[in-house]
């Protein structure tokens, strides 16, 4: 039996509806960084994100550059900082 497009439409609609907050559910598990997590102490954020940086991300953030030099070319290839508050942070760890 031969089901009618909007039959299978809805059969369609009402598979997503069940699998995609799955999914959703899963994704958000697999992704969580305490450093983005605000109800965590400020200092287990910061070493968190501490021990996620290259060394060469932590002197990138606490090298300072004049505008008029800060392409994208020159932040991506040097991981160029733009907040001093930043370089205060990566100082802990070197």
């Amino acid at each position: 039996m031969a089901r009618s497009p909007a039959a299978a439409a809805v059969a369609c609609l009402l598979v997503a509806a069940v699998l995609l907050p799955v999914a959703a559910a899963e994704k958000a598990k697999a992704e969580y960084v305490k450093y983005k997590d605000p109800k965590q102490p400020i200092n287990e954020r910061v070493d968190d994100l501490l021990s996620r940086m290259t060394l060469e991300e932590k002197i990138g953030q606490m090298s300072q550059i004049e505008r008029a030099n800060a392409t994208t070319e020159v932040i991506e290839k040097y991981f160029v900082g733009e907040s001093p508050d930043a370089a205060v942070l990566c100082c802990r760890c070197l």
